[in-house]
């Protein structure tokens, strides 16, 4: 009797199909741009901690961060780049002004993350439209879309996007992808969401969904990205992370391992340069580009355990790793954020080729609070020379 690990039914057949018509093409060619983004579902309150300690973690981040990765730059000289998806029903005005200073100071950028249960639709909507008005009217965050709107990129709590978990928990709104859509969402970044049920049967794409309001899950399948291909007018961008088997590592002695760009303090999810060449293999690309490759991977960095590691010295030796890996390989390195990878997306549909570092702000621009990239380099280099589920109830007063 052959045993899957668990729900692997969902997942697992798209992935062979997948590996077996890339069988021959599972690195990126020589001279290849390499897009690396960090997707933190940020949650201060993680674990129903005191303000005390939901204080002194966000402070944690705002010291470290520059100490931690000082010295290390892409291709295009800039740092490493961390994206922290904030959950709404935890706003706290002080944690989004400490992480808008590592905004400012050219580290990353802040986006949207929400974990709700029995929902509305109603709800839902208040809810966003709140919570993305405050981060960008009272701290200058948050991109905007060409008719001047406000727009976001968005993670949704467990996993559970438009209702997908089979028991209809930690959502309750079947039209939850018009919603996401309709109050300026960009792309959603939620996958992969394994061992959850609520995991796609597409698995390593960027594609676009467009939403069936009736009913749940409507990211199960949608349109690819692809190079020249009209979008559908009514689809949301999905940008999914690395999945495959880890066959370095055994279950049960039997079982191979899952690789799904999980990054925390466990033995199996710490970052090192063997998962960064599995991340290169599940080939994450736009059909038509197969040498611009997405790696998208995702934490929880806000409690204690998973910050030792990110903000640590296994994080700053598995970044040199990976550079010393995409030199070797000859392939070029971007660190970027969510925006950025969106926008390099969008530029690769429409046509885009050779290097990609003139696309980050191709669709989407610069928050207010990122400073302009030209005084942004310099002053990050002086820096560096120094440094070694719940209703949501968000309100901005």
């Amino acid at each position: 009797m052959i045993v899957l690990p668990r729900n692997a039914h969902i997942w697992l057949p798209d992935l062979l199909r997948q590996r077996a018509r890339a069988a021959r093409h599972r690195r990126p060619p020589r001279g290849a741009h390499v897009m690396f983004a960090i997707a933190d579902h940020y949650e201060p309150f993680n674990g129903a901690v005191s303000r005390v300690q939901a204080d002194r973690r966000v402070e944690r981040w705002q010291i470290q961060y520059e100490r931690t990765f000082g010295g290390l730059h892409d291709d295009d000289g800039r740092p490493p780049q961390h994206s922290f998806f904030y959950p709404a029903e935890q706003y706290d005005g002080g944690h989004i002004e400490r992480l808008a200073a590592l905004v400012e100071r050219g580290c990353g950028e802040i986006e949207v993350h929400l974990h709700h249960d029995r929902d509305t639709s109603a709800n839902l909507r208040r809810t966003l439209v709140a919570f993305t008005t405050g981060l960008r009217e009272k701290h200058g965050l948050l991109t905007r879309h060409p008719d001047g709107s406000t727009a976001y990129a968005f993670i949704h709590g467990n996993w559970a996007l438009d209702n997908a978990r089979p028991d209809g928990r930690h959502c309750g709104v079947d039209d939850e992808l018009t919603i996401l859509r309709q109050t300026g969402c960009y792309a959603d970044f939620t996958l992969p969401g394994v061992p959850d049920p609520s995991q796609t049967r597409t698995v390593n794409s960027i594609y676009y969904a467009v939403d069936d309001p009736l009913r749940p899950k409507s990211h199960d399948r949608g349109t690819p990205a692809a190079v020249g291909r009209r979008r559908p007018p009514d689809g949301l961008l999905m940008v999914q992370g690395p999945l495959g088997l880890d066959w370095s590592r055994r279950v049960y002695g039997v079982l191979p391992g899952i690789e799904s760009g999980t990054l925390d303090y466990s033995p199996a999810h710490q970052p090192d340069g063997a998962r960064f060449a599995r991340w290169l293999a599940a080939s994450v690309t736009v059909e038509g580009r197969p040498d611009w490759t997405f790696v998208k991977v995702h934490t929880h960095g806000a409690p204690e355990a998973n910050a030792a590691v990110l903000l640590g010295p296994v994080m700053r030796r598995f970044h040199r790793s990976m550079l010393d890996q995409a030199r070797e390989r000859g392939l070029h390195l971007h660190y970027v954020t969510a925006r950025e990878m969106a926008n390099i997306i969008r530029a690769a549909e429409d046509g885009a080729s050779g290097d990609p570092r003139a696309y980050r702000d191709y669709w989407l621009p610069r928050p207010d609070r990122v400073a302009p990239r030209r005084s942004q380099t310099r002053r990050l280099s002086s820096a560096f020379a120094t440094a070694s589920d719940r209703e949501c109830t968000c309100s901005f007063s």
